[in-house]
């Protein structure tokens, strides 16, 4: 239309690539008229294309709307029109719609409510809206097909320049549309209602970082969770966590910060306000060499040391955010090292803060390098807990989601609750693939003090559940592994070794959160898909409820003839598609394959 109009040649060029080392191959679909260009990428493994338009001129989102009711509803009326005017507004032949707008939050040092929904039946009365969020789904009630819109961008709150996402109206066109603010959007159709829409979700985001087997989805520690910070870090103290991982069953060994020579405002070395965070290269040219006094003879023995044990290695680090990531290559470079001379494949990003577009480019340059240039081996556990960061959905390619710091140790305001843990992965599951989301494992027996006579306190739970909360996920080992009690020890490692039997196929199926939202004292869990196509799981949580059975209809998820317990405490048996499962205690869990 617009090249009808005069705007200028159309042009549409098509070619088959990749995003990045680490997807799925696709076609990408470039149409220009004059000097603007919009971009589609079409993945076979999507249910709908990605769409990457420039950003276009909306209604101020700061607007403040008139108070008149009249008033208002013409104010919202031309601004819908504005919004939607340079982008696909799709109108609804539905007759019975329902929307539903997932907003999630970062920034999990301060929030633990994660993601908020909200619903409209959308009426042929109803008031134009618009809204900043990360996924909006349209269903069908009578059908249960549907499509989502899902956005990737930094939250909300994490973006160099406000912007809003979505729009939608009853009354006046009964239609909505994902506006063009710059961020790629993804347009995803489905069927079977919710259970089809998760299956979407999760399938397009494989496209952007396809699962790889033995690379995601692993098991990773790192001491920090303790709460010692880098009090212990050396070679000597690193050599028992070998050893104790080793024998857990980890998979990857991580170093947190503290083994690089320069000192950070976390360092347990440094006096309260010494440190520095985020403009490394300028405060030390050395400041991420290995620290010598800490480890003399390098990190070769270490990673050695892990080597023959089986594991892998993993290194703390902080891109330096000063004058826009303007060492984005000195970065690159650095962590390109420690790939090639060590073979350190896994890195968690901490201390990032974006002050704009500018900086949030050079981060995905960043990242498209290292990724090139290991050939997607490097795997990076990006930190969504502080400051402004590209959080869920700003960088789907790049590896796991580090999503919080909790912690079990005194004057401590996050401090640790299972149930807590759990609530946030099942909501965020709803948007999230949960292979991407790294989710903390911590030791139980610490500090029982600080809990007081709580019923729910962590050592009152079975000393395996921690682990079991997050095996759909990709498990972080958020302690000490050598100051593990032996009988903690020992009630996981079962579990662990199961888990790494059946992880690839629960990892490439499709996880679905089911049961009631986990508050402590409900019935929770998921099931998953698996990826054999041969049935699947059940992951169901008696938290503190008083019903010691639950039953579950798993037949919208797959067929199912039998049920064989494979962790956790319980009985399970299927018929008629309805899973009948008794966990004997509370705050348990059971584990279940489904033939």
């Amino acid at each position: 239309k617009d090249a009808a109009a005069g705007a200028g040649r159309l042009e549409v060029t098509c070619r088959t690539e990749r995003t990045s080392p680490v997807s799925e191959e696709g076609v990408a679909v470039t149409v220009k008229v004059g000097e603007e260009e919009t971009v589609l990428r079409v993945f076979p493994g999507a249910n709908g294309p990605l769409a990457l338009r420039p950003r276009r001129p909306s209604a101020d989102v700061g607007e403040k709307p008139p108070a008149d009711y009249r008033e208002l509803r013409t104010w919202r009326r031309t601004r819908f029109l504005a919004q939607t005017a340079d982008t696909d507004l799709l109108v609804l032949g539905m007759e019975h719609p329902k929307v539903t707008a997932f907003e999630l939050f970062d920034r999990t040092d301060v929030a633990d409510e994660l993601v908020f929904s909200r619903e409209w039946l959308l009426s042929t009365c109803e008031h134009e809206w618009s809204l900043s969020g990360a996924a909006l789904d349209v269903c069908d009630l009578e059908t249960g097909d549907g499509f989502v819109f899902l956005r990737l961008a930094p939250m909300p709150g994490s973006r160099p320049e406000p912007c809003e996402d979505f729009a939608f109206g009853g009354n006046f066109s009964r239609g909505v549309a994902a506006l063009a603010n710059g961020y790629p959007v993804a347009e995803l159709a489905y069927r079977g209602g919710a259970v089809g829409r998760t299956r979407a979700l999760q399938a397009f985001q494989r496209c952007l970082r396809a699962y790889r087997p033995g690379r995601d989805g692993v098991f990773l520690s790192n001491t920090w969770g303790d709460g010692n910070r880098d009090a212990r870090i050396n070679e000597a103290f690193l050599l028992k966590e070998v050893a104790a991982g080793a024998e857990l069953g980890v998979d990857v060994i991580q170093i947190d910060d503290g083994w690089q020579k320069g000192r950070s405002v976390n360092s347990a070395a440094v006096k309260r306000g010494g440190g520095t965070w985020g403009k490394y290269w300028d405060v030390d040219p050395d400041f991420w060499k290995v620290d010598p006094e800490r480890f003399p003879r390098g990190l070769g023995p270490v990673v050695a040391a892990a080597k023959a044990k089986g594991l892998r290695f993993g290194l703390w680090f902080g891109p330096d955010s000063s004058n826009d990531f303007r060492h984005w290559e000195d970065d690159a470079n650095c962590l390109l090292g420690y790939f090639r001379e060590f073979g350190i494949e896994y890195f968690k990003m901490d201390s990032v803060t974006i002050r704009s577009g500018v900086g949030l480019e050079r981060q995905e340059r960043m990242f498209a390098r290292m990724l090139e240039e290991s050939k997607g081996a490097m795997t990076f556990d990006l930190d969504c807990t502080a400051s402004v960061r590209p959080g869920f959905l700003g960088l789907a390619d790049i590896g796991p989601l580090f999503v919080e710091n909790r912690y079990i140790r005194p004057k401590d305001a996050r401090l640790w609750r299972p149930q807590h843990t759990l609530r946030n992965l099942w909501k965020l599951s709803h948007v999230i693939d949960p292979v991407r989301l790294r989710m903390e494992v911590l030791n139980p027996l610490r500090h029982p003090e600080l809990y007081g006579d709580d019923v729910l306190q962590p050592n009152r739970w079975p000393q395996d559940v921690p682990f079991a909360i997050a095996l759909c996920a990709s498990p972080l080992g958020w302690f000490e592994m050598s100051n593990l009690a032996p009988e903690t020890v020992a009630a996981m490692k079962p579990l662990v070794a199961r888990w790494k039997a059946e992880r690839a196929n629960v990892h490439g199926g499709f996880t679905h959160p089911v049961g009631a939202a986990p508050d402590g004292f409900a019935w929770t869990g998921f099931v998953t898909e698996a990826a054999d196509g041969r049935g699947g799981y059940a992951l169901l949580f008696r938290e503190g409820s008083a019903a010691s059975s639950y039953e579950l209809d798993v037949s919208p998820y797959f067929a199912a003839a039998g049920a064989e317990v494979i962790g956790g405490r319980g009985t399970a048996a299927i018929a008629g598609g309805r899973l009948k499962v008794t966990v004997p205690s509370k705050l348990d869990f059971i584990w279940v394959h489904l033939r």
